[in-house]
């Protein structure tokens, strides 16, 4: 069989039409004939857009079931590149332009505002819309952007999917994963973990990332499984769709991870009257006490797998019981040849350090637009990771650390010289150089140390803000220090890796008391959520282990113990136990203010709520 995606969907059609392919958490449920139908739906109006084989087609769409279907509407006619919806204006503008975008596809009405960036770049734009009628279904709806194209047959050597990841420069790389990548890819996942038409995937991770887009999608789809397409991780629902969905297994990060740990003793009932027959656990390390955690609380293997967006996600994995799991180790390879590589491109024996490399059938062949990459990258047919590793006696793979100074943020890739270039713009920045610190549930997180311009001003949390305006939250640091100089190496350079270590005294924050009640509230919501046993109000919530997740939770304590809207948002902008209380007071003092107004009738209370 060719080893396109179409020709995937089409055997898997043959065997399973009447199984359940897609189903969703508003109760619409697609069976593999319907699919298919839907999918040569898509692929008909693309090719009536003039949109074909070469043309590069951006999604940009919120998770869920429309982002499922316009992900196999492309892959079956051209090529698709998910991007992330919470990126700002400016960093979506550059994925487009350097993508070269033959069309975006946003959802119905354009939440996201991506028309007045994509006019900016003469990118058409299209709309997935929903249209109830007897022939319900989604449908694209936008001019034509050109005459109708053949429909010509995707090949196994087409460029099917690109995603941006970061490296050591600047500049993300941009990789093409070829029809042959994803389907070699989605065989080896299937293999694995002994995917079978029975088995149903809870689908918590976005589709933009390598991990969403493979192992909650295509390979579940080769297998005949199916795939319930959720809006993202909710720790509040979790628990009630495995209930009513009954999953066989999900794969998420070690955050999602210990996100279900924290939330899962209520549900024990749940759990054992709907077990899974396995966890993955991929993006960062998984530390073997989380691991065990898991286990414990879910009643079920925990499978951790290593892979990458340049090998279409998995490249080793530990293997389904009753054969041996190793923790704190990614497992034996599974699909690619694996080898550890010295710094002149040899392989190592067994046991010895150096760089992970591969060489396989999931493995792309270069990335686009970038010999410079393309020449540090390959060595002799083999790729390397940038990751240090070794192999012990059993072929197991262990990860030791990182070799490239890119930032693994709980799976999230951050360039660090992009981050500085943001800092570079603020007319106070002389210097500013962005390095990782490690992070009790991210594994890293990230922090920049600047040096200011002479007779320069500016606070560390203003410097802070500058950076969230301009970066989405996965990319802005925690941390913001100013410096009086960046310390540098031997030579004179400046020297991102073992930076932390250099700067470790500076994020040792010396303990304050809490001052008034609200602070006391919140320093003991820290310490139940952080499982800390001292927190002071100068200590930032984000340097303690917190994350996105948890700041969820925080946000959700703040409202139920105190009375107080704290929103994510707030969270990420005033991280410590003084800057939220100083928040929570304003909000405050504003209700006693509106309290005092006097009464105004509802025609100018509606224009004010809209101000």
């Amino acid at each position: 069989m060719k080893q396109t995606f179409e020709r995937l969907l089409q055997a898997t059609t043959e065997k399973y039409p009447d199984a359940p392919a897609l189903l969703d958490t508003h109760g619409r449920m697609l069976t593999y004939h319907a699919l298919s139908s839907q999918v040569k739906a898509i692929r008909s109006q693309l090719l009536g857009c003039g949109l074909g084989r070469h043309a590069r087609i951006a999604l940009i769409l919120p998770e869920g079931i429309e982002m499922a279907l316009a992900i196999l509407g492309v892959l079956s006619t051209a090529s698709v590149a998910p991007l992330n919806a919470r990126y700002r204006p400016n960093e979506l503008s550059f994925y487009l332009e350097d993508l070269q975008a033959s069309a975006v596809i946003v959802p119905g009405g354009d939440p996201f505002s991506i028309q007045g960036v994509a006019e900016g770049l003469d990118i058409p734009v299209l709309e997935m819309a929903w249209e109830a009628h007897e022939d319900a279904g989604w449908r694209l709806v936008g001019a034509p952007l050109g005459k109708f194209v053949n429909s010509e047959e995707v090949q196994e050597d087409d460029i099917a999917l690109i995603l941006h990841t970061s490296g050591t420069t600047a500049r993300p790389k941009m990789v093409p994963l070829r029809q042959r990548n994803l389907f070699a890819s989605a065989a080896n996942i299937c293999r694995t973990f002994q995917l079978a038409q029975p088995d149903r995937c809870l689908n918590v991770m976005p589709m933009f990332h390598i991990q969403g887009f493979m192992s909650c999608l295509l390979a579940p789809l080769m297998a005949g499984a199916s795939i319930v397409c959720t809006e993202g991780f909710d720790a509040h629902q979790f628990f009630s769709w495995i209930e009513r969905f009954q999953p066989s297994y999900y794969s998420a990060s070690p955050t999602i991870h210990q996100a279900v740990i924290a939330g899962a003793a209520p549900y024990r009932e749940v759990i054992q009257r709907h077990p899974l027959r396995f966890i993955r656990s991929s993006a960062a390390p998984l530390p073997p006490t989380v691991m065990r955690e898991l286990e414990e609380s879910m009643q079920a293997p925990v499978i951790e797998s290593y892979g990458m967006t340049e090998g279409a996600l998995q490249s080793t994995s530990n293997p389904l019981p009753p054969r041996m799991r190793k923790p704190g180790s990614v497992g034996p390879a599974a699909g690619p040849e694996v080898v550890i590589l010295d710094q002149a491109g040899s392989i190592l024996p067994n046991g010895s350090r150096g760089e992970v490399a591969l060489r396989g059938a999931n493995v792309i062949d270069g990335y686009l637009n970038n010999p410079q990459a393309n020449c540090s990258a390959f060595v002799n047919g083999w790729f390397r990771t940038g990751d240090e590793g070794y192999l012990d006696e059993d072929l197991y793979l262990h990860i030791t650390g990182r070799l490239k100074e890119m930032i693994n943020r709980g799976g999230e890739k951050v360039t660090p010289r992009e981050v500085d270039e943001i800092f570079l713009t603020h007319p106070a920045v002389l210097q500013a150089v962005t390095f990782a610190v490690p992070h009790p549930s991210l594994g890293e997180d990230v922090a920049t140390a600047v040096v200011l311009r002479e007779n320069s001003t500016v606070t560390e949390k203003e410097l802070r803000q500058y950076a969230l305006f301009r970066l989405s939250d996965l990319k802005a640091p925690s941390r913001v220090l100013i410096l009086e100089a960046l310390p540098k190496g031997s030579t004179g350079k400046l020297q991102r890796i073992g930076l932390y270590q250099e700067l470790r005294a500076h994020f040792q924050a010396e303990y304050h008391e809490p001052r008034n009640e609200d602070e006391k509230k919140l320093v003991a919501i820290f310490q139940q959520l952080l499982s800390l046993p001292r927190v002071g109000i100068k200590n930032n919530f984000f340097n303690l282990g917190g994350d996105s997740l948890l700041a969820a939770g925080l946000s959700a304590r703040v409202k139920e113990e105190m009375g107080a809207n704290l929103s994510i948002e707030q969270i990420f902008r005033h991280p410590t136990v003084e800057e939220m209380a100083e928040c929570i007071r304003e909000q405050q003092k504003q209700g006693a203010a509106s309290r005092k107004v006097p009464a105004m009738d509802e025609d100018v209370l509606d224009y004010l709520s809209k101000m």
